[in-house]
């Protein structure tokens, strides 16, 4: 694979992701408006592998990233490049770095209006779509569902608890991920006796905090877990990616966290997406790039 890519004016080099200082990777970022700061960049970093497009002088011109999930998946994400490098094929570039390190394993990523017909060339199919809410969260929650089970607080040190009902819904394994994300999130379980039927996480991210991920069965599952966080973070800013849009949706509106944009859950290889009704699904998602 060409570890090199010339474009008009100058010639750029992969480079290891962890090659780079993280200020680097933030300015990135700023570059094309993403809310991630240097502590996202440096979780992410520790979550997944990646390269960086970097030229002659050791700036950054763009980054891929990718994150296993078992020896047959992995999902794609911070797959950037800087406006000067646009339409000039770095994207694409890029993203050939990142199949050669995944071998044969079946794809997953979230994909920007600008970057779908990139994708949809390099085998990839749509099939979902992927709305982020997020807003300052009202002062007072609307009237919630009635509860079927009992809430509780998840220690971090706990969360092998709900890697069973997460590797259900989400489709495949993905503990050594959960166990990263419990490190500085707030876990909320929801319990029918003595199983874990649901689980919600938040963390700092970007502007606010991050409500994900939202394992639930059901609607009104996903709005308890969802609306324990909310109700911390009232008058704060908070995100939800989901790609439901039924009640939870409305709940997530009516919470005044306004869709702000859109993605389209796309896969290369087999189909990522196979929920059943009644069996647990992933309503909200970890972030765009870990899904």
């Amino acid at each position: 694979m060409q570890k090199s890519v010339r474009l008009k004016s100058f010639e750029l080099i992969a480079q290891d992701i962890n090659s780079v200082d993280v200020s680097l990777l933030h300015a990135l970022s700023i570059g094309v408006g993403w809310p991630h700061r240097p502590k996202d960049w440096d979780f992410l970093r520790r979550a997944g592998p990646g390269i960086v497009a970097v030229d002659g002088i050791g700036r950054v011109f763009g980054s891929a990233m990718w994150f296993p999930h078992g020896e047959d998946f992995a999902t794609i994400g911070l797959v950037i490049t800087s406006p000067r490098t646009q339409a000039q094929g770095t994207g694409r570039w890029l993203m050939e770095q990142v199949f050669e390190q995944c071998g044969d394993r079946n794809l997953s990523l979230n994909s920007t209006h600008a970057a779908y017909r990139l994708y949809v060339s390099l085998g990839f199919t749509k099939e979902a779509i992927v709305y982020q809410y997020q807003g300052d969260v009202t002062p007072k929650l609307p009237p919630l569902p009635e509860l079927n089970g009992q809430l509780s607080e998840l220690s971090n040190d706990n969360v092998e608890e709900i890697k069973a009902l997460d590797t259900r819904a989400f489709g495949t394994d993905r503990g050594k991920l959960l166990a990263l994300l419990a490190e500085g999130a707030a876990i909320c379980t929801l319990r029918r006796g003595a199983e874990i039927v649901g689980y919600s996480m938040c963390r700092e991210f970007g502007r606010g905090h991050v409500i994900g991920p939202i394992v639930a069965s059901n609607d009104q599952d996903a709005i308890h877990l969802a609306a324990v966080h909310l109700k911390d973070l009232a008058g704060r800013f908070a995100r939800v990616d989901t790609r439901e849009k039924g009640l939870f949706a409305e709940f997530l509106q009516q919470s005044r966290l306004a869709v702000s944009e859109t993605v389209t859950t796309m896969s290369r290889g087999r189909h990522f997406l196979n929920g059943k009704s009644g069996e647990p699904a992933v309503y909200g998602l970890a972030g765009h790039a870990l899904s």
